[in-house]
């Protein structure tokens, strides 16, 4: 059972609108990489998990990226809050708007919505695992690209933030997917045992 506290992981107070950063911003809301996968696939990965210490981990970072979309999601609202309609035309937030006014959408910052499909959930160990390091370098180029966009320091808090998240949970799945191979290998799981080449 999750238990919801109720503030930010990081607090988010940007003073100032922006919604063409925004609508960069938004990609990791419900973009490929973003915050809204990466906790549906831990959380979905978990299940299938046969290590109780990597299904505490999934849960755990999981649980952690919901936390995380409702920081990108804090972001994106404070940018577009009270936007003059000037605003909404000058940064090319017009499409977004027409569709969703300023509500936050899952949608990537080429307007793709967003949709199962690319996430990774194999119910094989490794696999999965593999596919979390990989997942969580994706997340952080993204907000890397963000960072080289955007001129908001008040933004640029929040995404150093949650960049350097991205870095432990990468660190952490490393560590799990180590801890994996040790206990396949104890039982001469083919795969992960060389002697039986």
């Amino acid at each position: 059972m999750f238990v919801y506290e109720k503030k930010l992981q990081y607090p988010i107070r940007i003073k100032n609108t922006n919604p063409k950063l925004a609508s960069l911003i938004i990609s990791q809301y419900g973009g490929p990489d973003g915050e809204l996968g990466a906790s549906l696939r831990y959380l979905s990965q978990r299940f299938s998990m046969p290590y109780a210490e990597l299904k505490g981990l999934l849960t755990d970072i999981g649980t952690e990226e919901l936390g995380h979309l409702e920081m990108i999601g804090t972001i994106v609202y404070q940018l577009t809050r009270n936007l003059t309609d000037e605003q909404i035309k000058t940064a090319g937030f017009d499409s977004y708007f027409v569709d969703h006014t300023t509500g936050i959408y899952p949608t990537s910052a080429s307007g793709s919505p967003w949709n199962a499909a690319g996430i990774g959930v194999k119910g094989d160990v490794i696999a999965d695992l593999t596919e979390n390091l990989a997942a969580e370098q994706k997340a952080r180029v993204t907000y890397d690209n963000i960072l080289r966009l955007s001129d908001d320091p008040d933004v640029n808090d929040a995404i150093k933030f949650l960049r350097e998240r991205e870095i432990v949970h990468f660190q952490r799945f490393g560590e799990g997917l180590r801890l994996a191979k040790d206990k396949m290998n104890e039982k001469n799981v083919y795969f992960v045992n060389p002697s039986f080449d």
